[in-house]
């Protein structure tokens, strides 16, 4: 059997990796000079970076699993830390919650308890709110935006800003005022209402390529597969065929926006390009920065000063504590924002200086910067959004990508479960006994949260 994947990112890759470990003949078209999409690596300034600065959890299963199948080995490439946020400028008092080692759910009772900066009766209601979500199975009737849904459970002050709120714009990448509660919950379910380990921060200690492109391009190689770069598909020919070749099933793994105009191409997928086309998209901006070498943060991530409300940069990242290149500093900022009207100099001259501000000490200079503006970073994950399914009313034709796994946001974990499921169901289509042993055993059953980004 052969297997067409259009698009080399995150979900092309697993669902590739899927196939070929069952002995299909995959044959990956990706339209850029390198694999990793979205989550890729990028030369600044002779070091290799990423294009956004990622965060994976411990919820991350079937990324944590696929990593090891090809041979990446997450206890090396991942940086484990219990999860803490800590936003030392806030006002009146600094914010800090950190969640310890124990048992669920007294992990996350305890941590929520002990968190400063935060009055008690508003620790008090957080554990409500969480043993009602707990107590409603995580659904919540009529989808909603977070903000409402905030609201109705009475959550306000230092938590909702300190840790509802950045949690909803790092998982879904959409302000809470447009985002979808019922996903958030979701998100909620398998991070913060799972056991302890599924809360964990992950945090890259090497770039985005050797965290599981390069070694899954590797690993399909070696299953007599290929990758062909720099090869843009526009058209799928019936059969089906890419680029005058016969395949018995293509994936199309590509963004929202391309696979609409594949998908718009054939009378049988029309109504779906037209779903595809009505999304909207939120923006991502990572802006690195490099000082000298001494300069260091008390934790590899911190919230970064909010100027009463008109902040630029929502958190900075210290990559000399996580991957040891001392100095550089990575800001992230995540949807739409005043940012995105400045040019790069003086996005640079403000994280810098709200850098200061929350360490409250004078800073050297950046020596350089660079900033990376994915303006299409993620679908905007508004409430009822329509999804589609992997299985396409065009024979041989699968979809694969963060935006087909429906109950969840555009993550990483969302790519690769997609792309797994893809391949799962070409393999139950053709009655191959490795797809029926795994659904049989629940082996995509993975939950996962956040994005970051």
């Amino acid at each position: 059997m052969r297997a067409a994947i259009i698009g080399g990112g995150w979900a092309g890759l697993s669902a590739a990796v899927e196939l070929a470990k069952a002995g299909v003949r995959v044959t990956v078209f990706e339209a850029a000079k390198q694999l990793g999409g979205r989550a890729r690596s990028v030369e600044v300034q002779g070091q290799q970076l990423d294009n956004g600065q990622h965060i994976l959890v411990g919820a991350y299963r079937e990324t944590l699993r696929l990593m090891q199948e090809v041979g990446a080995d997450p206890e090396r490439l991942l940086r484990r830390l219990p999860l803490e946020l800590s936003f030392p400028a806030s006002q009146p008092l600094p914010f800090h919650l950190r969640l310890p080692r124990l048992p669920a759910p007294w992990h996350l009772a305890c941590g929520l308890l002990a968190a400063r900066g935060v009055r008690l009766s508003e620790k008090i209601s957080a554990v409500r709110f969480m043993r009602w979500l707990k107590v409603a199975a995580y659904r919540i009737g009529e989808d909603c935006t977070v903000t409402t849904l905030l609201d109705r459970h009475h959550q306000h002050g230092s938590l909702r800003r300190h840790l509802w709120e950045p949690l909803c714009l790092a998982a879904l990448n959409t302000p809470p005022a447009q985002a979808s509660a019922q996903i958030f919950v979701n998100t909620l379910r398998d991070s913060l209402g799972s056991g302890r380990a599924a809360t964990d921060l992950l945090l890259p200690a090497a770039d985005l390529d050797r965290l599981f492109p390069a070694a899954a391009a590797n690993f399909i190689r070696a299953r007599g597969g290929e990758i062909h770069l720099s090869a843009r598909v526009d058209a799928i020919d019936t059969g089906p065929g890419i680029r005058g070749e016969s395949f018995d099933h293509v994936i199309v793994a590509a963004g929202p926006q391309h696979a609409a105009a594949l998908l718009a191409r054939h009378e049988a997928t029309i109504a779906s390009a037209q779903l595809l086309a009505e999304y909207t998209f939120e923006p991502i901006g990572t802006v690195y920065g490099g000082y000298p070498q001494q300069v260091r943060l008390p934790l590899p991530m911190l919230g970064l000063y909010d100027r009463a409300g008109g902040q630029v940069g929502q958190w900075v990242f210290d990559r000399g504590a996580l991957c040891g290149t001392a100095g550089v500093m990575a800001f992230v900022l995540s949807g739409h924002g005043a940012w995105e009207a400045l040019d790069n100099a003086a996005l640079a001259a403000l994280l810098h200086h709200q850098l200061a501000v929350t360490l409250d000490r004078r800073l050297p200079a950046m020596l350089w910067f660079q900033v990376i503006r994915e303006r299409r970073a993620t679908f905007r994950c508004r409430p009822n959004l329509r999804r589609l399914s992997a299985r396409t009313d065009l024979a041989g034709c699968w979809l694969a990508g963060d935006y087909v796994c429906a109950e969840y946001p555009a993550t990483l974990e969302a790519a690769v479960r997609s792309g797994v499921a893809a391949a799962r169901e070409i393999l139950l289509s053709e009655s191959l006994p490795v797809a029926r042993r795994a659904y049989a055993s629940g082996g995509n059953s993975a939950p996962q949260f956040p994005r970051h980004g």
